[in-house]
């Protein structure tokens, strides 16, 4: 591990200013990501930018929704009780993720922040264009067997590890943030990145900017969810795959369906030609075998990851029924429902 400065701001003004005024400088919280990757010496920063002392740890009401500072613990917002009654899916999605232990220091900002998972990324004796652009992917053609089946590139096949941020894509959450420039407001599905030619940007969050909150809508999905995480052990584990479904329903109809994969892409992965083609349908498996298909059309398989694509499909389908049917997928009892 490299030598580097600390600072400890409280404020957000400070924390900016200190973030910025280091080449290479990173904040840290509850340090679950970051510290794993400066003892493999795939970060080095020159300035650790600790920001535990900002005001940025409540869960409030914000404009019919809820807002969540940057700062939250994951395991707070899993329990908390207005998020288990209004949003559901995201307190399921947490509780899927990690261990109590690493719930209980990770925090909300670091969650959406957390680098894009590869085996080659983490080995600083490999080439990776994460780490090092323009050194290859030692991944295409190695060992891949966890890796993307959606938006790769020949630059980079890594997936993006996080359930918390596969349900908030569903949710369509928003993420506001704030740098030299001022705050703005991210929409979820334009926060992370799929990684082209510059797979080294996992987020559109420029260097010198800080999220400050997520921001959940006014959305009434609390009775049709689920979140189903398929993994190689029901605990502490990875996704290989996993579905975060929301709908809702007149009578037998469907009225709007909205579904996020996880394990497969770069970032959460949504089709939504695949959610716009279950809108008035019957909340069938035949509506949910179709909206599957138009998913898959995309899929392209790695030289160890071809099982993906089957296994994606079947997990769509069975996370829109549990959805539809009001069954969400237990996260105590993890026998898929």
């Amino acid at each position: 591990m490299n030598r580097f400065d600390y600072v400890r701001p409280t404020t957000v003004e400070e924390a900016v200013r200190a973030i910025g005024s280091a080449a290479n400088a990173r904040f840290i919280a509850g340090g679950t990501n970051l510290v794993d990757l400066m003892k493999y010496n795939v970060e080095r920063p020159e300035r650790l930018v600790d920001i535990t002392r900002l005001p940025l740890e409540a869960i409030e009401e914000h404009d019919g929704g809820l807002r969540i500072g940057a700062l939250v613990t994951n395991s707070t917002v899993a329990y908390d009780e207005r998020i288990k009654e209004r949003y559901p899916l995201l307190s399921s999605a947490i509780l899927a993720g990690a261990s109590g232990q690493l719930r209980n220091a990770a925090t909300t900002g670091g969650n959406l922040n957390q680098r894009t998972r590869c085996y080659y990324f983490y080995d600083e004796a490999t080439p990776c264009n994460k780490r090092e652009p323009g050194s290859g992917c030692q991944a295409i053609g190695g060992v891949n067997r966890i890796h993307a089946i959606f938006g790769t590139s020949e630059a980079c096949i890594a997936t993006h590890p996080s359930d918390m941020c596969v349900a908030l894509a569903a949710l369509e959450a928003e993420v506001r943030v704030t740098g030299p420039g001022g705050e703005r407001r991210i929409p979820f599905a334009e926060f992370h990145r799929l990684p082209g030619d510059t797979p080294q940007y996992d987020t559109t969050l420029k260097a010198d900017e800080i999220v400050l909150s997520v921001d959940l809508p006014d959305a009434d999905f609390a009775g049709h969810h689920t979140y189903l995480k398929l993994r190689d052990r029901l605990s502490y584990a990875f996704a290989l795959v996993s579905v975060a479904a929301v709908m809702k329903r007149d009578g037998d109809t469907i009225t709007e369906a909205r579904f996020a994969l996880g394990g497969v892409a770069h970032k959460p992965w949504r089709n939504t030609e695949a959610e716009a083609s279950l809108k008035g349908k019957s909340a069938t498996r035949e509506s949910f075998e179709a909206a599957a298909e138009i998913v898959m059309r995309e899929a392209k398989p790695q030289s160890e990851n071809g099982f993906k694509i089957e296994l994606a499909r079947r997990a769509i389908i069975r996370g829109l029924t549990q959805a539809a049917a009001g069954t969400p997928q237990s996260q105590s009892d993890k026998r898929i429902a």
